[in-house]
């Protein structure tokens, strides 16, 4: 009998290309295996590493028999990054009180100059910082704030919004919207000219504690940006029992503040202590590259559907309690790369599409979704007539579920599509746990949203998965275990992982990416989605 298990599964091994219909756990396994090898080095930009990571994807997606995808024909968008780092004897103040970094204040800066140098610069507090006409809000009440250092609070004005509060509904109730996230606050501020930025932290509203946000240590990457679209010059977090005491030492009541912050009324509040921030900063400069392929469309080879996910992790770091120093990144993202190749593959060896495929490799999402912000800031394929992207980061490991847990529910018309496979594979879809987490502008996909591309994610962050052996509660705990891996050393390749549910999630991406492949589907945004307007600018282009 196992003679015959042997010689079956080099049977299967054999088949022909085109005969694979379906993602092969095994491979999925064994490009992890190789991505996440000591050999790689951790696959942080910059590195030795990051060169044999952009060799090997090519290789494999010529060995698939795909077409480069870059720019003027080659397999590489290049990508420059600018890198900085605050000396540790930065000198910051509020007033009269010295800020420690990392303990009272978190802050980096990703302008490339080698200094900062803010001197007494007006506070203003902006509740929440949000300037959306479409909600009928506006914190900022147009009061200029150049020159001058804002201060936030983290997430939407409704988050903790009570029944009568004028924020209540406005922002998708606890469902954390753009207007939410750090990355929209920091880039408000520079948009109206402000010296520095600084956002309250929150554990609950954030969505990570206080030492995610300080584990930067002074550090940060950014692309190179064009005149005019420059960040501001300094950007961070005030520690959310340190912000208490400094609002009350300026006379302010930071809990009251809070809730008058829920208010359409709301106006910026001048404060009277000044901020400074002197330091030395040490900037490095970059060339990364995304990898990018294509399979040519037929009849609408200039329209195209897009696959994605980012071969970049953390590299060498300090040494965890075992020595390691290494952070292979395997799950995050590893198997999300695995997963792209096995949709080039699929592709490849099935029927030739109306529409061009491409497949993405991002570099600089651990830096902040650099490498796709990049590539959306200067497309190979226009945004207009990129029907959507799908992308793939960190999947779950436990095997086949009986559900596909959905971030960022409710956003456009990809929603029924996913519904519609899923049911296919006898699974169900399931709304993500913690939208208030704002998980779904946390990933590379969303450097498309913001251009206005439909996209899905699949992150098995969302919520535990409803296993098929054990159920949710086997889900929670593959859910728990891997999070005390992220971002660490132990986030590594194992031989004992069942990938049946990773396959699953990829032979998703496949039927989904099939029927977005034919010409005339072109998915739509919500009404309420913030992003349907920006895509109804190019309604014109598509066809």
């Amino acid at each position: 009998m196992r003679l015959l298990l042997i010689a079956a599964a080099a049977a299967l091994v054999a088949l022909p290309a085109a005969a694979q219909t379906h993602a092969d756990p095994a491979r999925l396994s064994a490009d992890v295996r190789t991505l996440a090898s000591p050999d790689f080095g951790g696959r942080a930009p910059g590195t030795p590493g990051e060169k044999k990571t952009l060799d090997w994807l090519v290789a494999q997606f010529k060995a698939i028999g795909l077409a480069p995808g870059g720019p003027d024909g080659t397999w590489l968008q290049p990508v420059p990054l600018v890198h900085t780092r605050i000396a540790p004897d930065a000198w910051m103040t509020i007033g009269d009180t010295p800020l420690k970094q990392g303990r009272d204040i978190a802050v980096t800066t990703v302008r490339p100059d080698d200094a900062i140098n803010i001197t007494a610069s007006p506070m203003v507090f902006v509740g929440y910082g949000v300037s959306a006409p479409e909600a009928g809000w506006d914190d900022f009440k147009g009061v200029d704030v150049k020159g001058k250092t804002v201060v936030f609070l983290i997430n939407d004005p409704d988050f903790e919004a009570q029944a009568g509060d004028d924020a209540k509904g406005r922002f998708g109730d606890r469902r954390m919207t753009y207007y939410g996230r750090w990355t929209y606050k920091f880039e408000e501020a520079a948009r109206r000219g402000a010296a520095a930025a600084l956002i309250v932290h929150d554990t609950g509203g954030a969505g990570y504690p206080w030492s995610t946000v300080n584990a930067s240590n002074g550090e940060n990457y950014d692309i190179v940006r064009a005149p005019g679209d420059e960040r501001v010059p300094v950007q961070g977090w005030i520690e959310h029992d340190a912000a208490d005491r400094l609002f009350a030492a300026a006379g302010l009541d930071l809990a009251k503040l809070r809730v008058a912050a829920r208010s359409a009324s709301f106006r910026p509040i001048e404060m009277a202590p000044r901020f400074t921030a002197v330091a030395r900063v040490a900037v490095e400069r970059i060339e990364s590259a995304n990898v990018l392929a294509r399979l040519p469309g037929t009849r609408r080879p200039d329209e195209s559907v897009m696959f994605a996910a980012h071969w970049d992790a953390y590299g060498e770091g300090p040494a965890d309690a075992s020595g390691k120093t290494l952070r292979p990144g395997a799950n995050d993202d590893a198997l999300g790369v695995a997963g792209v190749l096995e949709l080039a593959r699929l592709f490849k060896a099935g029927p030739k599409r109306d529409r061009t495929l491409v497949f993405a490799a991002w570099t600089g999402e651990e830096r902040g979704l650099l490498g796709s912000e990049y590539y959306a800031a200067h497309p190979v394929y226009p945004a207009a007539t990129t029907a959507a992207n799908l992308t793939l980061d960190i999947l779950q490991t436990a095997g086949a579920a009986k559900d596909v847990v959905l971030v960022g529910a409710g956003q456009s018309s990809l929603d029924a599509l996913l519904a519609d496979a899923a049911r296919a594979q006898g699974r169900v879809v399931t709304p993500e746990t913690f939208s208030e987490r704002g998980l779904f502008y946390r990933a590379d996909h969303f450097s498309l949203v913001r251009r206005g591309v439909p996209s899905l994610l699949l992150m098995a962050l969302g919520g535990a998965s409803d296993l098929r052996t054990g159920g949710r509660a086997a889900g929670q705990k593959w859910l728990d275990d891997y999070m005390a891996c992220y971002h660490k050393t132990c986030d590594a390749w194992d031989a004992g992982w069942n990938l049946t549910g990773a396959a699953q999630d990829v032979d998703l991406f496949h039927t989904i990416g099939a029927r977005l492949s034919t010409a005339g589907v072109w998915p739509t945004w919500s009404a309420g989605s913030e992003f349907a307007a920006i895509r109804d600018r190019s309604a014109g282009e598509r066809r």
